[in-house]
């Protein structure tokens, strides 16, 4: 008996299928592998800390966003960079926005207030680094530390570099990353939102 012959179309499928599943394969592998590297171990110095925002309720940082706002302490304090840039809008009905609740916060840890910069622009990750890249490059300034949960590493670092800024990621294992569940959510939606900005740009 002669082999059985696939119809195209089922062919097609399973071939763009597997394609699919290998590129969402190895960028799931590329956003793990990019969470456990903390380009702080190699860099000493950059021109800026820059903190992506997170929730913060009446002015009180979240957790998640605690969790940032330390490590950046940590940088500082550690001599890494002279500037502190805190990123993040505000949601209808916030009476403050997370630029201005993580640069309050930090003030309370004991960073100057003139080393903290708070950028209050944007909803996204995209538009709020877009706000830092036109803060940095208006003040000179090229390289920053990239502070956020590790998942993000990859896509942030991608981010900055399209915008014109040298980043290295440091992220904090502190806050979001406690479980291996929250974990696993976060390396399953940072695979897709990789891909979605690679594909779109947004």
């Amino acid at each position: 008996m002669g082999a059985i012959r696939r119809h195209p179309v089922i062919s097609s499928v399973v071939a763009v299928f597997t394609v699919l599943l290998a590129v969402s394969g190895l960028t799931a592998f590329a956003v793990w592998q990019a969470a456990h590297i903390d380009d702080a171990s190699r860099v000493e110095h950059v021109d800026a800390i820059v903190v992506l925002g997170a929730a913060e309720y009446n002015g009180t940082p979240s957790p998640v966003f605690v969790g940032r706002l330390d490590h950046a302490v940590l940088l500082y304090q550690e001599g890494r960079a002279n500037t502190v840039l805190v990123l993040g809008g505000s949601k209808p009905g916030d009476r403050t926005t997370e630029a201005a609740a993580g640069r309050d916060y930090l003030i309370r840890q004991g960073v100057p207030g003139a080393s903290v910069v708070a950028e209050p622009v944007g909803s996204t990750t995209l538009e709020s680094l877009r706000a830092a890249a036109a803060y940095m490059h208006d003040h000179d300034m090229s390289s920053a530390f990239l502070v956020s949960d590790p998942w993000h590493n990859l896509r942030i670092k991608r981010m900055a570099g399209d915008l014109g800024i040298q980043g290295y990621a440091s992220a904090t294992w502190t806050s979001a990353a406690r479980t291996e569940g929250t974990r696993f959510e976060g390396y399953f939606r940072e695979t897709f939102a990789y891909l979605y900005y690679r594909l779109f740009r947004r």
